[in-house]
Order: C-alpha cells, then structure tokens, then sequence
C-alpha cells in the first residue's frame, strides 16, 4: 500500500465518523507523512439539533451540487483542525478526501467542483487536493483544484 493509499483509508475512517444523511464524507489533511488534521461532515458542531436535512419543506433541489446537505463539510473540519492544533504547519500540506458508501467503500471521484472548499483549501494554505478518481489517485496543485472547481459550473 503506498502512502497515499494509506492516507486514504485514514479518510475513509473519519468517513465512518460522519452523521450526515446525505454524504458520508471524509477528509485528513497530512504534512512530512503525519496527519494534522481530520474531517467528517456531520451538523454544524456535532450538535443534532442544527441538522435541518429532515425540514421537508426545504426545496434542497436549489442548492448549489457542492451544498446539498446542513452538514459542515470534512473538508471544513479538517482545515479548523489543523488551524487550531498545528497552525504552521498547514501551509504546505495536503488534503486527502473521500466519500465512502454505507458499507464503507470508497466511492471514487469526479471532477472537482467544490468552489468554497477549494477556496478554504487555497486561503489556508494547503497546497495538494488529493482525489481517489476512476482513472486512480490524483492529486491537484491547490490552484489546479479551485480552477477546476470553477470550471465545472461555468455554462458555454
């Protein structure tokens, strides 16, 4: 198993973690091979009772695809974390993220379209995105992820 593969099966056991009951996500943000940071997405503060995914009359349809649950994204999370326990070191870093099915099998990628994850990536200074895609592990240039992002909700 190489480091990334590694580094992946971290994310898929904050994946695990997740409360979200739209997603299974997750996220582990690593500097010189130590993990300083991990994600899940679950509602904001872990706290049920901001979980508004049962309000049925929320028409979740018009949300943006990167926005379709109340839950704070793995990729939030992992970047607080390591703000708030390793602040030096996140510049430099790489995020690995993954979304896993119920039975805890990763499910692979597509594009990037997160625009307020890559934005948090960039402005926090990690430099790598790394996504487990059909075609393998691929990782993104910080700048290349939030390009891309943007890219996947441009209209011709």
């Amino acid at each position: 198993m190489t480091n990334h593969e590694q580094f992946f099966s971290l994310a898929v056991e904050c994946a695990k973690k997740a409360t979200c009951k739209r997603d299974l996500c997750g996220a582990v943000i690593v500097k010189d091979d130590a993990v300083i940071g991990e994600g899940w997405n679950s509602p904001s503060g872990n706290d049920e009772d901001q979980r508004m995914c049962a309000m049925e009359s929320y028409d979740w349809m018009k949300k943006k695809k990167s926005d379709k649950t109340c839950c704070m994204h793995a990729e939030w999370r992992a970047i607080m974390v390591a703000l708030s326990k390793f602040p030096h070191e996140i510049l430099g870093s790489t995020m690995y993220f993954t979304r896993i099915d119920g039975e805890g099998n990763i499910l692979k990628s597509g594009e990037p379209y997160c625009t307020v994850c890559s934005r948090l990536v960039l402005d926090s200074g990690i430099t790598k995105f790394a996504l487990w895609q059909e075609s393998g592990i691929r990782i993104f240039g910080a700048d290349e992820y939030n390009q891309r992002s943007y890219s996947f909700h441009q209209t011709i």
